[in-house]
């Protein structure tokens, strides 16, 4: 029996209808879950700025889906957060009216983390058993799942880190776990985009999937010095631009020793190392569109890249009026939520300079 290979087709909708079929399901279903993702991104964000994170001090996978649900529960949860130094010594007398609150947001939190678990697994098994996951892609779903497992992992660690010296989180491990977020987050986005049954186009220059894979990784680091921004409240200082402390280039960005330790614990060189993360990606990204549209106008490519070029100016406008607004945590979330949707942007723009997935061989 022959094969033949239908990788070699410019029009990927020459697959056979099941294949099509199969593939059309698995990537709506994966564009679901990067949704809900997003969501728990701006929930955590939401938990962070509410300062609701430690509220619930014990790391229970499956029991803890279930709240308090008496009186007697609510202040044996409200007893532990007690016993921590957050409560001691920044929010003694705390009602537990008030615990209530923050204890929702945490809540809310890991309900939505577990639900994307599970809205992953179920399915994933469903198409699985019934034949629907091509061999190719059964790795690829099984690292996404086994990312989400470590993941969890990752969040409670970052719990851990306040529960005993500190009042708050290490910003180091809030900048893990936001970021592993949001490499799941792309890669997700990553596969489904690659599913995409349409006519191929080839890039613009062979240097054009370099360039968006270096905007994807830009706009990971971009919100990993923003999770240390947060972790250090380094947005609450220095609420001017584009001066910042006065100048263009602040002094005191060295004073700590060694002096990589600033990289990560200075307030102001890690707001001013996100400033120039910022700029440097909105000069990529802009330059990249300017060069695919005068190279390739018209096409998806290029058309694409003007689209990210508007994505991450909106996003920059995001980030100063909260900075100048001293972080209202509205405009806080809307900068989080937009980051996620550069990411976004730059994944589906670079996976489509690659192509969709290689097609089966089909037995003739």
């Amino acid at each position: 029996m022959n094969t033949i290979s239908l990788a070699d087709r410019t029009d990927a909708r020459a697959l056979p209808r099941k294949i099509l079929a199969d593939r059309a399901a698995i990537r709506f279903w994966l564009y679901a879950i990067a949704g809900l993702i997003l969501a728990l991104v701006v929930v955590g964000g939401a938990t962070r700025l509410t300062e609701s994170g430690l509220s619930i001090t014990e790391w229970k996978p499956i029991h803890g889906i279930v709240p308090p649900l008496s009186e007697a529960e609510w202040i044996e949860e409200f007893q532990l957060y007690q016993r921590i130094p957050q409560y001691q010594e920044l929010n003694r007398g705390m009602s537990l009216g008030e615990f209530k609150t923050i204890f929702w947001w945490e809540w809310a939190h890991r309900f939505l983390a577990r639900a994307v678990g599970f809205a992953f697994a179920v399915p994933l098994a469903f198409f699985w058993i019934s034949g629907r996951v091509e061999g190719w892609l059964k790795p690829r779903l099984v690292g996404l799942l086994a990312l989400g497992g470590v993941q969890g992992g990752i969040g409670w660690w970052m719990v851990a880190s306040g529960l005993s010296v500190r009042t708050d989180v290490s910003q180091y491990r809030l900048a893990i776990h936001l970021t592993t977020a949001c490499v799941i987050f792309a890669a997700t986005l990553w596969i489904a985009r690659g599913l995409v049954t349409r006519e191929r186009e080839a890039p613009p220059t062979r240097h054009s999937i370099i360039v968006g894979g270096l905007i994807v990784f830009l706009s990971l680091l971009q919100i990993y010095f923003g999770g240390l921004v947060a972790g250090l409240n380094a947005g609450l200082a220095f609420n001017t631009w584009p001066l910042m402390d006065g100048s263009l280039v602040p002094g005191n960005l060295l004073v700590m020793t060694p002096a990589w330790r600033n990289f990560f614990e200075n307030v102001m060189t890690v707001q001013f190392v996100h400033r120039c993360g910022a700029y440097l990606l909105f000069t990529v990204v802009v330059v990249h569109a300017i060069a695919a549209w005068r190279i390739a106008a018209g096409t998806r490519h290029a058309t694409g890249a003007l689209l990210l070029a508007g994505l991450v100016t909106v996003q920059a406008m995001l980030g100063i009026t909260t900075l100048l607004l001293h972080v209202p945590i509205s405009w806080a979330l809307l900068h989080q939520a937009g980051a996620l949707v550069v990411l976004a942007g730059a994944v589906i723009h670079a996976r489509g300079l690659t192509g969709a997935y290689p097609a089966p061989a089909i037995a003739i």
